[in-house]
């Protein structure tokens, strides 16, 4: 989304020119097609001015290609030491930092790093979180989603529109297609992990009768293939501020519960916490301070004065779109109301998402269908 590309662009706008001209392994995205429960879509183009450059501000990709494409800048740098097939066993605390002790592929010998700061980036169930912080409101997974990889999914659009489909019982979750490179599409579902536990929710079989079941989806699967196995993963929403540093660290993407409660996306705020922390660790080490107090300054406050209250308001819709018929109704409105379809863009293509919703004159104006 847009966060993405902004870190990337800031990172070095040599690596969004390159994304943006590989069509072989991304592809540019120029909107987002929404369906309500009672099936009626949505398109909505992401507006002109989130255009940089003839670039749009988001593109999809397969995430193991994503992943790669950072891999190999950091690998042709002198950004990191690398160390592949590690397994972190463990974290332990020193005077002046931590020492990570882990075990190498092929090796039954213990080895560690000595750090004075260390950033954990390890996701929803890595050790850092767990071992690190110690806060209430990290302690449960707020969604979970399972996606896989088609071929053959007809109906995309041309300009490879992201699709959310919100259906009658799974709200406020949804199902999704991504269109991708060589005619593949990126297919899944995700629900708050209470209703999957409360309801005992297979998401795997969900995900596939929801294609069957709906028309809609089922005329556009009727030649599609399935070539990858459904996989599966918890999402630690974010729901306002909370702790993600400490005494000599720092936690961002997912180990520190970032992901948008409402959109579900993550990578976004994942990179975007990350260059923040990377900002914080070269005024860290300038001045050769690491404590809590320290990096809450230079990197909490500086993050979530950015994204809390996008967090929270998130957190808010997210419990609105439980009622499907809101979330048709919105769809309806927003049919009329071109300040309704700005917002809704916004929420993926902006980095200062939804300001407007905090205004009382954008309801007025949307009732309105101004």
């Amino acid at each position: 989304s847009g966060k993405t590309t902004f870190v990337l662009r800031k990172a070095d706008p040599g690596f969004t020119d390159e994304i943006f001209s590989d069509n072989d392994r991304f592809l540019p995205s120029y909107g987002i097609t929404f369906v309500a429960p009672n099936g009626k879509p949505l398109e909505i183009p992401f507006v002109d001015d989130r255009i940089v450059d003839g670039q749009p501000p988001g593109f999809t990709s397969r995430r193991m290609v994503l992943d790669h494409f950072l891999y190999e800048k950091v690998q042709a740098g002198s950004y990191a030491d690398i160390r592949l097939h590690a397994n972190v066993v463990a974290i332990n605390k020193t005077n002046d930092g931590y020492t990570v002790q882990y075990r190498q592929k092929g090796t039954e010998s213990m080895l560690s790093i000595s750090c004075s700061l260390l950033i954990g980036a390890d996701g929803d169930k890595g050790i850092s979180r767990k071992t690190l912080l110690q806060d209430s409101r990290l302690s449960k997974t707020g969604a979970v989603g399972v996606r896989t990889y088609y071929k053959g999914v007809s109906g995309m659009h041309h300009k490879n529109f992201i699709e959310l489909h919100f259906r009658k019982g799974m709200l406020p979750g949804y199902l999704w297609i991504f269109p991708l490179p060589d005619g593949w599409a990126n297919v899944g579902i995700t629900m708050l992990s209470g209703q999957v536990r409360k309801n005992k929710v297979n998401l795997k079989d969900l995900l596939l009768s929801t294609i069957d079941d709906a028309p809609h989806l089922k005329q556009r699967f009727a030649n599609a293939s399935a070539v990858d196995k459904i996989q599966g993963w918890g999402l630690p929403m974010g729901i306002g501020k909370h702790s993600v540093s400490g005494e000599h660290f720092m936690l961002v993407g997912d180990a520190a519960q970032l992901i948008d409660p409402f959109t579900g996306e993550g990578i976004g705020n994942a990179l975007f916490s990350g260059m923040l922390a990377a900002e914080a660790a070269v005024k860290s080490l300038e001045v050769g301070r690491f404590d809590a107090a320290f990096l809450q300054q230079y990197y909490d406050d500086i993050l979530f004065s950015r994204i809390g209250k996008e967090l929270q308001l998130s957190y808010t819709m997210q419990k609105l779109v439980r009622y499907p018929w809101l979330f048709n109704f919105v769809v309806n409105k927003a049919k009329k109301s071109p300040m309704l379809q700005n917002t809704m863009s916004s929420m993926f293509a902006d980095l200062d998402m939804r300001t407007l919703l905090r205004k009382p004159s954008f309801y007025w104006k949307i009732l309105t269908n101004q």
